[in-house]
């Protein structure tokens, strides 16, 4: 098989580049590869949406069947790239040999697992994929006791979505608040007491020591010594990002696979873009960093796009992201490390209010909590580093884009 552009990845980095390069009247040969059995289609729903039965998987679905088939993108579903050989532009794949002009590496990330003594156990479920979820389902009974590891996004997402279900949820993060990683101390105040409100309990500064069979359930023991006894363990502590065939092939990397500014690999022909793509980000103040966001996704796909159509841009992206909790709807703009200061806009109490964060007393992001106008008005402000008086951030009947620049 020989293929002029091979994305490997299914997800909406792979999608993504797929459509981009059509849309730019790219006419080669062009074929997706993808470990699942399943046309791409959106993840975020996986731990909100179609966890709670709300929404169909083939409502998830990011293009129906018609689309790759129009546009002559083969997509091969079940395929898994075992290694690549840079110099002879060649992947070996559990489906045969494939040749390529240009790569586009796009595999995203395997959940992380446990390492503690338990770590195999069966029935340990992880929310990644379209079979995680279904296996995850299938193993819930009516009030089940349902310990989730890890208070990210993806915890506090399925812990929120299982409470509402009636099951009994405990959530336990290692660090001393839950979403630490990517919020201020503020903001996971907030979430650690409405979860609580909705019946989940939050362990905090305790990390999983081991778990153990108990009959049919499964015995945690936490570091600090207390015991929880779970029908159902979730493990929701981040990604290992698959790039073992590049850096076997070469590629630079560790914590990913180093991209230059348009996503362009250490290897002839072979750019990456999504999760597993480690770049200087402008918005981080240039650190070497991965982002696991649909956003950031989309917006390489668009760089890598432009380069192979012969019309070159540096990736330069605002980072958003968004996580549905209950009827919370928290949407960030821009990265918010390496902050100084933290101005709060409107009342947590009336569940409607903003953090916005500032470094020298510019803003460089914002987490809005049911605050759609503040998110959208503030895309220019973190753009543009505009320092705004901390005074007119914290007053509401100020509006943001009053600050916009000219």
């Amino acid at each position: 098989m020989q293929f002029d552009v091979v994305i490997v990845g299914g997800g909406h980095g792979g999608a993504a580049q797929a459509a981009q390069l059509r849309q730019r009247g790219f006419t080669g040969s062009l074929a997706i590869i993808t470990a699942e059995p399943e046309l791409p289609y959106e993840r975020p729903p996986l731990s909100k949406e179609y966890l709670a039965g709300e929404k169909s998987f083939e409502r998830m679905l990011l293009r129906p069947p018609a689309f790759w088939a129009e546009r002559a993108v083969e997509v091969m579903t079940g395929t898994r790239v075992t290694a690549v050989d840079a110099a002879a532009h060649l992947l070996e794949t559990t489906a045969g040999a494939i040749s390529y002009g240009q790569l586009v590496w796009a595999a995203g990330g395997d959940p992380r697992k446990l390492s503690c003594p338990g770590h195999e156990l069966p029935g340990l479920h992880a929310i990644r994929t379209r079979a995680d979820v279904d296996a995850l389902k299938a193993d819930l009974k009516p009030e089940s006791r349902v310990l989730v590891v890890g208070g990210g996004y993806i915890g506090l997402e399925s812990a929120a979505v299982l409470s509402k279900l009636g099951h009994s949820v405990t959530v336990i993060e290692a660090m001393d608040r839950v979403l630490a990683r990517v919020a201020g101390p503020e903001l996971s105040a907030f979430y650690e007491a409405e979860h609580r409100a909705h019946g989940v309990e939050i362990v905090t500064g305790a990390g999983l020591a081991s778990l153990a069979a108990a009959g049919d359930a499964k015995l945690a023991t936490l570091t600090d010594g207390r015991q929880i006894v779970a029908d159902v363990v979730i493990v929701g502590i981040g990604i290992v990002p698959a790039v073992e065939p590049l850096l076997a092939a070469g590629a630079t990397g560790g914590n990913g696979v180093w991209v230059d500014d348009h996503c362009r690999t250490s290897l002839p022909d072979v750019f990456a873009i999504g999760d597993c793509a480690l770049h200087a980000n402008a918005f981080a103040g240039g650190a070497k960093i991965r982002l696991e966001s649909v956003q950031n996704a989309a917006d390489m796909a668009a760089t890598v796009a432009r380069a192979i159509t012969g019309d070159p841009a540096p990736y330069h992206a605002v980072p958003w992201f968004w996580s549905n909790q209950y009827d919370l709807r928290l949407q960030t703009m821009g990265l918010s490390v390496g902050h100084d200061q933290t101005v709060l806009r409107g009342d947590p109490a009336t569940r409607s209010f903003s953090l916005i964060y500032l470094k020298a007393g510019k803003v460089i992001a914002l987490d809005c909590v049911n605050a759609a106008r503040d998110y959208v008005q503030g895309k220019a402000l973190v753009e543009k580093g505009v320092a705004v008086p901390v005074e007119a951030l914290a007053d509401t009947a100020t509006l943001l884009k009053t600050w916009h620049p000219a």
